[in-house]
């Protein structure tokens, strides 16, 4: 699995929130431990909120405090497409301002928390996803599905939820297309048009049915892992 593969699926299991060892994380990802370690401190490094350290485990947090301002996701995400846009500007002032204004709140930010800096690995090039973002808010709101194309497959897909792990953006969907539940990130989607057509929640296919699913998966390694 390539590493990038491997730190969405380690996104994929803290997004509940809940406090997650290393050792669980280590047998879900089939790595090591010092694998495990290593990838929590490049997702941290990367800006995903990620609280924690090794003996104890790991979690996503849910906000960042700014002093003294307190941000939600949503406002640090804001914030983030800002600053990042303005970093690919062509007037070299304003890149330059953007640069220099993300070093600054990388200074203020709390130890451990989601940093602002425009380019770590192996994240950097998550700008390329903005684009799509003002569309896919729109079909998640008004229920019309996307055609996409994603590593050079086309795709129809129900968008569900958009999630912002600092700087990343991924969309949970149901997809028409492989019948069943996917979380697509953005800044892989090379092509995207809101398709004409409304769709309504179905059994199986809803944002609720998706979080169960989760929820049994999560069961189900919990239950493996204290087997004798």
């Amino acid at each position: 699995m390539r590493r990038a593969d491997r730190l969405m699926n380690l996104i994929r299991l803290l997004r509940d929130g809940e406090l997650h060892r290393a050792a669980d994380l280590a047998k879900a990802t089939q790595v090591s431990l010092r694998t495990v370690y290593r990838d929590m401190e490049t997702l941290a490094a990367s800006g995903v909120p990620i609280e924690g350290e090794r003996g104890t485990g790991y979690r996503v947090t849910a906000a960042i405090t700014l002093p003294p301002l307190n941000l939600s996701m949503t406002e640090l995400e804001a914030l983030h497409l800002g600053l990042a846009a303005m970093a690919q500007a062509q007037d070299a002032d304003l890149a330059g301002a953007a640069a220099s204004l993300a070093a600054k709140l990388d200074g203020v930010l709390p130890e451990g928390n989601l940093s602002s800096s425009l380019a770590v690995y192996p994240f950097a090039d998550a700008a390329r996803g903005f684009q799509h973002l003002p569309k896919i808010r729109g079909a998640i709101r008004s229920r019309q599905k996307l055609a996409l194309t994603l590593a050079g497959r086309d795709r129809t897909v129900r968008p569900l939820q958009l999630d912002y792990w600092g700087r990343l953006w991924t969309c949970i969907v149901w997809c028409d297309t492989s019948r069943k539940f996917d979380d697509v990130r953005i800044d892989q989607i090379s092509s995207l048009r809101v398709l004409p057509s409304l769709f309504v929640e179905e059994e199986g296919k809803r944002l609720s049915d998706y979080r169960a699913l989760r929820a049994r998966e999560d069961e189900t390694l919990v239950a493996t892992d204290h087997q004798p």
